[in-house]
């Protein structure tokens, strides 16, 4: 098993929207990011991640999700309505690839970047190093563990 941390923007997808409906997975797509794509490839069944809220007014992770299907083609990039369209990906080339998730919990509070800059087995964590935008990364066991400590 894998873990990963995803960011989303709120009013996008948020914990609460898979809190919702925690027995109903949810399709994370519409990543554009060859990296962050190229994790997403890596995700399997089971693989736990960190929800991390981002464009907003708080910052942070608020709760864990689990994938429940293998990365597939994202089926956005063939839906011409879609703000994840992309013309130059075909079901015969795609270009982009999404997973599906399910609720796992919401954390009692939000873990802020302050909070996590702070910790020293986090110096590596792409997330708190300057500039770093990736919407999909890696966690290693320490890394998780350090951070499910400071809830």
């Amino acid at each position: 098993m894998t873990r990963w941390l995803v960011k989303t923007e709120p009013d996008e997808c948020s914990i609460d929207d898979f809190a919702r409906s925690p027995d109903i997975a949810i399709v994370w797509e519409g990543v554009r990011n060859y990296q962050a794509r190229n994790f997403i490839r890596d995700m399997t069944v089971g693989d736990e991640v960190f929800v991390y809220h981002s464009s907003c007014k708080h910052i942070g992770i608020a709760g864990m999700v689990t994938v429940v299907r293998d990365a597939y083609p994202d089926p956005a990039q063939f839906d011409s309505k879609s703000d994840y369209y992309d013309a130059k990906s075909t079901p015969d080339n795609p270009r982009w690839t999404a997973v599906d998730m399910i609720f796992g919990r919401k954390f009692p509070r939000l873990i802020t970047l302050d909070e996590l800059k702070v910790l020293p087995q986090l110096e590596s964590l792409a997330l708190v190093r300057k500039g770093n935008r990736l919407s999909v990364m890696p966690v290693s066991d320490d890394e998780w563990q350090a951070i499910l400590s400071v809830r």
